[in-house]
């Protein structure tokens, strides 16, 4: 800026900013800006999840529709699926290869069926978990929301599906002899453990899939060998009875093998306590509870970085 006077021109400088000097931290805090998608604490962050819950059962409802519409048996599928497998697993283990010794067949049947339905609701939240983020990268891209809501609702998908399910596998178990009494009302809080373990994975899962998208290839090995390892087949007590004792238990805690015989042991009469681990309830409870807070917080910690980069 410059000036000029009988005696010529004078040059003064322009006035300096207020802002001179400040940092970005110093400027943002100055006019109240916040990082955009920055994490809120974690109370606020369960505050926003329970405020989007109507989103989170529309959102599970609409997935769960669309899934075998271009199918030609529709929702059928959601039971005839895990029918077939339970088919050719018991010809393969049941029939060829005697997996079902210790049991008549009224009991090892239902105990198939059971353990194939109960299990694929687990594997079917992990796998959908893998995929809730990197899966929806346009959802969460365009939109501002708490990220945990796509596992919770994917997780919340696979929960209905397996309601579905339930149907069948009621049928099965009243056409084998295994009448309703009051064990089966233990079903209730068998699946709302099974439920909050399942979402706690699927968070864990999410985020790991979101940073590591190729997981989603790997995890199919990973879940086959799981469910081999959890007596989805085969009673692990029986199968392992000529194993040290240690061996068994260890499977038997896995928390896929305890929800799957509990759920047994409400539905089938003649599998007792006796196949059941000692503590069996505590367990089952423990793992749900780790696996729901450990898996919030641990997806809640990188809530900034999902679809970013």
């Amino acid at each position: 800026m410059s000036e000029t006077t009988h005696d010529g021109p004078v040059v003064t400088s322009a006035p300096a900013s207020p802002d001179e000097g400040l940092t970005a931290v110093q400027l943002a805090a100055k006019y109240g800006l916040s990082v955009s998608g920055a994490r809120p604490s974690l109370v606020e962050y369960v505050r926003q999840l329970w405020d989007r819950r109507h989103f989170i059962i529309a959102f599970s409802r609409a997935k769960l529709t669309a899934q075998y519409s271009q199918a030609k048996l529709g929702q059928l599928w959601q039971v005839a699926t895990p029918l077939l497998n339970a088919a050719v697993y018991f010809f393969i283990f049941g029939v060829i290869l005697n997996a079902s010794r210790g049991m008549s067949k009224d009991v090892y049947i239902p105990f198939l069926v059971t353990g194939v339905f109960v299990f694929t609701f687990t594997q079917s939240s992990v796998m959908a978990g893998v995929r809730a983020i990197s899966g929806n990268l346009g959802l969460v891209r365009a939109l501002h929301f708490p990220r945990a809501s796509l596992p919770v609702s994917f997780a919340l998908q696979q929960l209905q599906q397996l309601l579905f399910s339930m149907i069948v596998l009621f049928a099965v178990a009243v056409g084998f002899g295994h009448y309703p009494d009051l064990s089966w009302v233990l079903i209730v809080p068998v699946l709302a453990l099974q439920f909050l373990f399942n979402t706690g994975l699927a968070l864990i899962m999410a985020r790991a899939g979101a940073k590591t998208p190729d997981l989603a290839q790997l995890m199919p090995f990973v879940m086959r060998t799981w469910m081999y390892a959890s007596g989805v087949m085969f009673s692990i007590p029986i199968m392992l009875a000529d194993k040290p004792q240690w061996v068994a238990t260890v499977l038997q805690w896995n928390p896929a093998a305890l929800y799957m015989d509990l759920m047994r042991f409400a539905l089938i009469d003649d599998y007792g306590s006796e196949n059941l681990p000692d503590h069996v309830w505590a367990v089952a409870g423990g793992w749900a509870v780790l696996f729901a807070l450990g898996g919030f917080v641990y997806f809640w910690k990188a809530e900034e970085r999902y679809g970013r980069g």
